[in-house]
């Protein structure tokens, strides 16, 4: 099945909403349910926005950790706790519930970037720090990629 690609720069409505660009769209409406997750990311400050199934495989995954580890809590009690189910309204926009628009500072100009089998939410300033390849190592980058078969 293909995978969200592309980074596309979109700005959140007064409501909290915003657009899903329309190559995930259409990928959603032929490869996925209407029911959309969205969660903040584990480490980045960004929101992640899963189909379903995806939702699913990921939620199979954490439930097969042993639970009492303490990163395992952390992950509960930040990712999972926030999770939010939506759907794409009418004209293909999400509503991004307020808590999470505050907790990754989402509002103003927004990257929404696909990540395969997901897509992330940036606020767009944040997306230009990370993004940004002049603040890589690249050799140590080039090298631990090399080693990953890459």
């Amino acid at each position: 099945m293909p995978g969200f690609s592309g980074k596309y720069y979109y700005s959140v409505d007064p409501k909290g909403r915003v657009m899903i660009p329309a190559p995930y769209r259409s990928l959603l409406l032929a490869n996925y349910s209407s029911k959309l997750y969205i969660t903040t990311a584990v480490f980045d400050k960004c929101l992640c926005l899963y189909p379903f199934e995806e939702w699913q495989k990921f939620e199979e995954r954490v439930r097969s950790l042993p639970q009492m580890k303490k990163s395992v809590k952390w992950l509960m009690r930040s990712v999972v706790a926030s999770a939010h189910e939506c759907e794409m309204d009418r004209q293909g926009r999400i509503l991004i519930p307020a808590s999470l628009r505050t907790d990754c500072d989402i509002n103003g100009e927004v990257a929404v970037v696909g990540q395969f089998d997901k897509i992330e939410m940036w606020n767009k300033k944040e997306w230009d720090k990370v993004a940004n390849p002049a603040k890589l190592d690249r050799d140590a980058m080039a090298e631990e990629l090399a080693s990953l078969g890459m």
